[in-house]
């Protein structure tokens, strides 16, 4: 029986061992991008990278304060034109939509806090994998597919920011857009941050910002590639992008994914139902009107997953003299409908 033994296995050319192997007990570490040209499970952070959900409706249009489209991903604006935000079937190959950014009105030369990002919020239960403010503290691997049409001439320099606001920490990289409407795939990796700590609940701990527009307050610094105390300044320094100068731009965002360590792996595709429940827990809409009462005073309407927190309830259809009252993470409690019998529509926002 033969037998080779080594410390490692690199790929010719490569700067890191696809196998590291523990001398000791002959365990071994492995980068592995896939099992068989499949995906592994669990290991993305990102819910609805692959813009499958819409609850809200596929367009959020004319908007100059920002705001949802799909599922999970939040346009963010301040005085950068009127933008247009939806769901769009332009994708690569193997996926079917896209988050996409239209810019509907121009904002010509940009003052000094003007911003448009796009913007996706982590609670504190999903990142603890990443070992946050420990001395094994993990780095964060970021991937996903970007097409853009944001200015004539090529390429252009986009920014990506992961921000702790617990902390009040940052960590900027930048990425190339090399062509104009034409899908390319980035993988960036951040270092781990040994400094501070996130609470295991379900408040906000991590912001990605995909930052496509800025002015000076956020881009006259040098760009923060490590993890440090906030700057504005420091943000977006680079970012040669700007998607407000011209009402032809466009900014197309899927396969979004966030996993422990420094290799992408394969994108993970949830079915849409399961993706749709994990929505859910930051948002809901029944617009079916399906519940009917007659002679009741108060009922209770039940949520069908429990939400991340007591919500934001809003009737969409109510007989009259409804309203909301004692809203919990899995129901709420519609009241002053006296004898009135009617359909019942609601929306239930537990977004960070």
């Amino acid at each position: 029986m033969s037998e080779i033994k080594v410390n490692s296995i690199k790929g010719v050319g490569a700067s890191a061992a696809a196998i590291t192997v523990n001398n000791t007990d002959g365990t071994c570490t492995a980068n592995i991008t896939s099992v068989n040209g499949g995906q592994l499970a669990n290991r993305n952070v990102i819910i609805n990278g692959a813009a499958l959900v819409a609850q809200r409706g596929d367009t959020l249009s004319g908007t100059t304060t920002g705001g949802y489209a799909t599922d999970r991903f939040q346009c963010v604006m301040n005085e950068t034109g009127t933008l247009t935000v939806s769901q769009d079937s332009n994708a690569p190959s193997g996926f079917s939509k896209s988050h996409r950014l239209t810019q509907t009105t121009a904002q010509g030369s940009l003052a000094a806090n003007d911003l448009t990002t796009f913007r996706y919020s982590v609670e504190g239960f999903d990142v603890q994998r990443f070992k946050k403010g420990t001395s094994d503290a993990q780095q964060f691997t970021l991937s996903f597919f970007v097409r853009s049409v944001d200015q004539s001439s090529y390429p252009v320099t986009y920014i990506v920011e992961l921000r702790d606001p617990i902390n009040t920490r940052s960590c900027c990289k930048s990425y190339t857009v090399t062509a104009s409407d034409v899908w390319q795939y980035k993988t960036l990796t951040f270092p781990a941050d040994t400094t501070g700590t996130w609470a295991a609940s379900n408040a906000k701990a991590l912001e990605i910002n995909w930052f496509v527009a800025a002015g000076s307050n956020y881009t006259s610094g040098t760009l923060s590639t490590s993890w440090a105390s906030t700057v504005n300044a420091n943000r977006a320094a680079g970012l040669t992008a700007n998607l407000s100068a011209n009402t032809a731009n466009r900014f197309y965002l899927t396969g979004v994914q966030l996993e422990v360590g420094s290799v992408a792996t394969d994108f993970e595709h949830r079915s849409f139902g399961d993706e749709l429940r994990r929505c859910q827990r930051y948002f809901f809409y029944d617009g079916t009107g399906r519940y009917h009462y007659a002679n009741y005073s108060e009922e209770h309407y039940d949520f069908p997953v429990t939400l991340r927190a007591n919500p934001t309830v809003t009737l969409v259809e109510v007989p009259s003299g409804g309203s909301v009252n004692r809203p919990r993470p899995n129901w709420v409690t519609i009241t002053g409908m006296g004898n009135n019998t009617g359909n019942i529509s609601v929306k239930a926002d537990a977004e960070l």
